[in-house]
């Protein structure tokens, strides 16, 4: 058997013989076998391709979950930071409400004269208690939270309690030290009573309208009660006169001083020095001439001498 051949390079023809029906069997397996060879390697890169690109795929979904999770990460952080910066903030509100309240209770303790010991503001109060073991449990963010909303309530009302309780005793101290108490003077003793006495000079039956006071002279004579000067300046035989208006329709009135050292107008304290001792009007030596006026009317003095500030 022969087979043509056509060559396009040489523009020619030629016969190639072919092997007989044995030579056949052979060749064909063999081209079989090389077929499917050559089918096997292919579907195998096939395989390996599409392994390769699942992999890949799935390194992408990994590496895109990761960053996922690390923006979520940082954002949760962000908060986090938001909620404790906030916290901060109110824990100081807290602490400088508590401070005023510490200060106010301490000047409440002192003007109504309290035990210092017994109100120490800086020491924390005593606490105890036993210990409770596996039944003791951590407080969580939001009760913490909801703790420091209540302790704020609580802190605002204490300090509105305290700043009315302050007025109120402050209100009273003032109104206490606008009433007449205690002597004129820092240093003297009564020399003369109210009431009806032998006159110095004539030795008749007089009415004395308040009480003297001996004492060095130009030492001083203080106000016994807050209130505003209305008079200074000579006045008959009272001598260098002060006379000082105070609450509830009292006046009090200081002769013969030797030095007047206030003004008319002039709004003084309870303790303050407002003239010095002397002589002057109708006297026989260093004295303060002291009187207390009601509503329009004397009235004795010694109740009032007596009363301590």
């Amino acid at each position: 058997m022969k087979m043509m051949l056509l060559s396009r390079f040489f523009h020619k023809t030629g016969r190639l013989p072919i092997a007989s029906a044995g030579s056949l069997g052979i060749l064909v397996p063999a081209f079989l076998l090389l077929l499917g060879g050559t089918l096997w390697g292919g579907y195998q890169w096939g395989v390996s391709a599409s392994s390769q690109a699942a992999g890949d795929t799935t390194t992408d979904v990994v590496r895109d979950l990761l960053l996922a999770q690390r923006d979520e990460l940082q954002e949760t952080k962000g908060r986090t930071q938001d909620h404790l910066d906030a916290l901060a903030l109110r824990l100081g509100q807290l602490q400088s409400h508590i401070l005023r309240i510490n200060a106010l209770g301490e000047r409440l303790a002192q003007a109504a004269k309290l035990d210092e010991d017994e109100f120490d503001f800086d020491e924390e109060p005593a606490r105890g208690g036993i210990e409770e073991g596996e039944l003791a449990q951590s407080v969580s963010l939001s009760e913490l939270v909801a703790d420091m909303e209540q302790l704020s309530q609580v802190i605002t009302d204490r300090e509105h309690k305290l700043d009315l309780m302050e007025g109120l005793i402050f209100d009273k101290q003032m109104n206490e030290a606008m009433l007449p108490a205690g002597r004129p003077v820092e240093k003297g003793w009564i020399s003369s009573r109210y009431g009806y006495r032998k006159d110095p000079f004539t030795g008749k039956k007089t009415f004395h309208r308040g009480v003297d006071l001996a004492g060095k002279k130009n030492s001083n004579v203080v106000a016994v009660a807050s209130g505003i000067v209305t008079w200074i300046g000579e006045r008959g035989g009272y001598g260098k006169l002060v006379e000082i208006r105070h609450t509830d329709g009292y006046v009090t009135r200081y002769g013969h001083n030797s030095k007047i050292l206030v003004e008319p107008g002039e709004l003084v304290t309870q303790g303050q020095p407002i003239a010095l001792m002397g002589s002057s009007g109708r006297s026989t030596g260093p004295h303060v001439h002291f009187e207390i006026v009601k509503n329009g009317k004397t009235v004795n003095p010694s109740k009032y001498l007596r009363i301590k500030r």
